[in-house]
């Protein structure tokens, strides 16, 4: 059934199934490591479990409120079974649903990126360009949210907090990782690493992965500026089609998001970014291995 699948993009296929089946057991409403799942089937040829995870999908997006998004779900599985009853009874109950509303809910936008003008957009090389700069300093590099999980949790004291939160220089030229605040928190003998990790996750949404089990791809790493990865400490790790995984323990960081997209837009790849929550000193190991 896999003969035409070169033989390690058949073993990528099958270990993403088996780390993306346990994210998803643990986050069934995670629709995008659903995607992930669906498309690893696929380039196996495991059409049944292609299309049982569709139906997961379309579920998801029924109990998150996005029923246009499981309607076009639902109706990509009738394409190549016309007469699934348990998807046609699915379209028929999101009909009723939606007749019961005489005016229903627009499904939430998205919030915007910021985006600098075309003209301020930098190029690779004028990291320290003082607009740059600026446009930087408008973005939460998430202290606040960071801040609302662990101060108003009452899980530090704000002394502890205000005294080993870092903002990185945007304009600096880094050789090594920048120091997880999480890691920070743990070397201190504040907070155990689980605990960290396990309130980010909470207040996140964003599933944990075990980078250690996970084939890194670090030429694909490599591909994305260094001085970004390290300086916030996320690692772009794999590719799925236009997706690519990007491994983060700070997941509120829009600057790293904002540098990161910006610099996907100035190279022109059609890409989306995926992130995912990952362990201090997994990354920080990966980083180093990547970027030595």
């Amino acid at each position: 059934m896999t003969a035409s699948l070169p033989a390690e993009e058949e073993a990528l296929a099958i270990q993403t199934i088996e780390m993306f089946e346990v994210v998803t057991q643990s986050n069934p409403l995670d629709s995008e490591s659903l995607e992930i799942l669906k498309e690893a089937y696929f380039k196996l040829n495991r059409q049944k479990e292609a299309v049982a995870t569709a139906k997961r999908i379309a579920d998801a997006y029924v109990q998150t409120g996005k029923l246009s998004s499981a309607i076009l779900e639902y109706e990509s599985i009738l394409q190549s079974a016309p007469e699934d009853p348990e998807v046609r009874n699915a379209l028929a109950s999101i009909e009723n649903r939606t007749l019961s509303f005489t005016n229903p809910p627009p499904e939430p936008a998205p919030e915007p990126s910021p985006e600098l003008e075309p003209e301020s957009i930098p190029s690779v090389e004028s990291r320290a360009d003082s607009g740059v700069v600026s446009a930087l300093k408008n973005l939460d590099d998430g202290r606040t949210a960071m801040r609302k999980v662990f101060v108003d949790g009452k899980h530090i004291a704000p002394n502890d907090f205000d005294t080993h939160w870092t903002s990185p220089d945007p304009a600096e030229t880094l050789k090594e990782p920048g120091d997880p605040f999480l890691q920070t928190l743990v070397d201190k003998q504040i907070l155990p690493l689980d605990t960290a990790l396990r309130l980010i996750a909470e207040r996140s949404h964003l599933c944990y992965l075990p980078l250690e089990k996970y084939d890194v791809d670090l030429e694909l790493a490599r591909g994305f500026p260094r001085d970004i990865c390290l300086r916030w400490c996320i690692l772009p790790f794999d590719r799925m089609s236009k997706t690519i995984l990007v491994a983060t323990s700070n997941p509120f960081n829009e600057r790293a998001t904002y540098e990161l997209e910006n610099y996907n837009r100035q190279v022109s790849k059609a890409n989306r970014f995926v992130w995912y929550i990952a362990s201090p000193p997994e990354l920080v190991k990966l980083l180093r291995k990547t970027f030595r």
